[in-house]
């Protein structure tokens, strides 16, 4: 079974959360799973310091950075084969919404990078289940919006605290023609019709150790329906 795995960078602030993206590489090994780790070879939005989270004077690219998170073992997505994997996970970090897409600044009504959006729609067409972890699943309803494909996805819930205003970005997802639903960190939500899987992760106020459950959930939902299929 190939999994692979779509990273945005690496660094929660410019590109893929790297908790959500280590947890998901361990939970698929632990599920004997072999991961391909991708990613699209282009510029980041910006750079930011993780330390005082300032904007730097200099250019990154995607690809370059998410060869950190892999120790180097990467495939730029463009020349990932759909048919030799099975499955996609996204982790999340603010690089699916600055990166991949424009929801960061522009919400549902942002672009979305071309390659992005054939490749996700690629997947979902082609059945293979995907995992969109934390804000991916934005990403992902606004790759499908206007497709005719209505999926049910979760960036978080409103009855728990959060860093970031959930029923906004809910409401967001539901402009694009998704179906919000609401989960705690601790759960994922499964559209079986459509094979996809979220799980809010640090989208809600959380401790690494609950983000890794929502996380290993997911992975062997997505396992599972790789191996029903």
């Amino acid at each position: 079974m190939k999994i692979a795995v779509l990273l945005s960078g690496c660094g929660v602030y410019d590109g893929a959360e790297i908790h959500e993206s280590v947890l998901t590489l361990l939970a698929l090994d632990k599920l004997g799973a072999e991961v391909i780790c991708t990613a699209p070879n282009l510029s980041q939005h910006h750079v930011v310091n993780h330390l005082d989270g300032s904007e730097q004077a200099e250019t990154r690219n995607v690809l370059v950075e998410a060869a950190r998170i892999a120790r180097g073992n990467i495939k730029a997505l463009n020349e990932l084969d759909l048919a030799e994997i099975d499955a996609v996970v996204m982790p999340g970090g603010f690089g699916v919404a600055k990166n991949f897409s424009q929801w960061a600044f522009q919400g549902p009504d942002g672009d979305i990078a071309e390659e992005i959006k054939q490749f996700i729609v690629s997947v979902v067409k082609a059945k293979k289940p995907l995992a969109a972890l934390c804000m991916s699943p934005a990403v992902v309803a606004k790759a499908l919006q206007d497709s005719g494909v209505s999926v049910s996805l979760t960036v978080g819930t409103t009855a728990a605290d959060s860093p970031y205003d959930i029923q906004a970005i809910s409401d967001g997802l539901q402009a694009t023609g998704a179906h919000a639903v609401m989960a705690p960190v601790n759960e994922i939500v499964v559209d079986k019709t459509h094979r996809i899987i979220s799980s809010p992760c640090y989208m809600m106020s959380a401790s690494i150790a609950q983000v890794q459950q929502g996380i290993e959930q997911a992975c062997q939902a997505l396992v599972d329906l790789v191996r029903a299929a």
